[in-house]
């Protein structure tokens, strides 16, 4: 075979070898979506109930199924990471009403959806929140099953800033605030603090009515309550003996 012939096709076959040893490699790993790293949101009843109400179609244009990420798990695993039931009675509800992925030419788009209604007993509502959430990604994509899974990370934290404001406007009575920790005050050595004996300054201060470092002390007052230097006494001086003049 002709030496320009194997030229001619190693240079038609190189695109293909570089795409497959320096081309853009596909991700395969998809961490599942969690929040335990959010603050926790308690609410006053006793228990917590997530329930789907909405199923991707499967039909175009929803694309759904090709996420690796499905948007109802990510939504699933906000309410178990962040809602907390530290009540005695009632429930609440956590309703997913939609979790979908939908493509129209090259925009495709993930709408999020969900209430959360508080039940003080069975089949009486006395409050409920609603929160919405969406993102696009318009363009070429080169890797459908990451830009899914990046599409849906970005709308679930979208999700969970405004999943949080509406169940602070809404059902603020049905929420438990977290109590203070209380700080106790730790001496640097590692011992027990006690205050000092009544009368006795702490270490390292001056003792009360001591003057400030530097300054010479005051004489004491004396006994005089008014505070007067007292007159010393002197002997009465004698009038001076009259001589008449002489003659």
């Amino acid at each position: 075979m002709p030496a320009s012939l194997l030229t001619r096709r190693a240079s038609l076959l190189l695109p293909f070898v570089l795409a497959g040893c320096g081309g853009k490699p596909d991700r395969t790993e998809f961490p599942p979506l969690r929040y335990q790293y959010l603050p926790p949101i308690r609410l006053n009843v006793a228990g917590i109930d997530v329930q789907q109400r909405f199923y991707p179609s499967g039909a175009p244009p929803d694309i759904t199924e090709l996420d690796p990420e499905h948007p109802v798990e990510a939504l699933r695993a906000m309410a178990e990471d962040r809602l907390q039931a530290l009540g005695a009675g009632g429930q609440a509800v956590f309703g997913i009403t939609n979790a979908s992925l939908t493509q129209q030419d090259d925009v495709i788009t993930c709408a999020l959806a969900v209430v959360l209604e508080i039940y003080p007993t069975p089949g009486i509502r006395s409050g409920f929140a609603q929160a919405f959430a969406s993102r696009q990604h318009s363009g070429p994509v080169d890797d459908m099953r990451a830009t899914l899974y990046d599409l849906t990370s970005a709308a679930m934290d979208a999700m969970n800033v405004e999943f949080e404001y509406q169940i602070r406007r809404a059902l603020a009575p049905w929420l438990i605030s977290a109590a203070p920790t209380p700080v106790q005050q730790q001496p640097l050595d590692g011992g027990p603090t006690e205050p000092p004996p009544l009368g006795e300054a702490p270490p390292g201060e001056a003792p009360p009515g001591a003057p400030p470092p530097g300054e010479a002390p005051m004489a004491p007052p004396s006994a005089d309550p008014s505070g007067a230097t007292p007159l010393q006494l002197q002997p009465p001086v004698s009038a001076p003996q009259y001589i008449p003049p002489p003659r």
